[in-house]
């Protein structure tokens, strides 16, 4: 059980590392693109091209600031740690799906399962934090029932 945790902490450590080079990358060029855009006679031209890489270079910037905090908040989660409720960290089945409370990550395959990487901040993640085995919660109509925690 520890052993598919681990898995599943190692793909969400995976998926922040892309997001993190991705908008390292996309950084670079934006700045690569601001310093290759030569002055003009078209002055106006010229701000406004340096206005969107620098623009660019903002959302970027924020999109790498949110994938360090993700990483922060990946390197917190105690991988040997055994409870009988859900907590960050927690691998959380239910009768409608495998969760792992940890980051909003999407869908992971682990030794052929699939597991939702979910926030406990999320509206699936706040419903699943403190229970326990047999405990039930109701999500956009639907039911889900805990049947085991690891």
């Amino acid at each position: 059980m520890n052993d598919i945790k681990a898995k599943l902490h190692a793909l969400c450590v995976s998926y922040v590392t892309n997001r993190m080079q991705a908008a390292q990358q996309a950084i670079a060029e934006a700045q690569q693109a601001q310093s290759d855009d030569t002055k003009s006679s078209a002055g106006d031209k010229y701000e406004t091209g340096r206005e969107m890489a620098q623009q660019e270079t903002n959302r970027n910037l924020a999109q790498l600031d949110e994938a360090n905090k993700l990483m922060v908040a990946l390197n917190t989660i105690a991988l040997n740690s055994t409870s009988q409720k859900a907590e960050t960290g927690s691998v959380i089945c239910t009768n409608n799906g495998n969760f792992y409370l940890a980051i909003s990550a999407g869908t992971l395959t682990v030794d052929g399962s699939d597991y939702i990487a979910v926030s406990p901040a999320s509206p699936i993640g706040h419903r699943l934090k403190d229970k326990k085995p047999g405990d039930e919660f109701i999500l956009n109509e639907k039911t889900y029932q805990i049947q085991h925690i690891f």
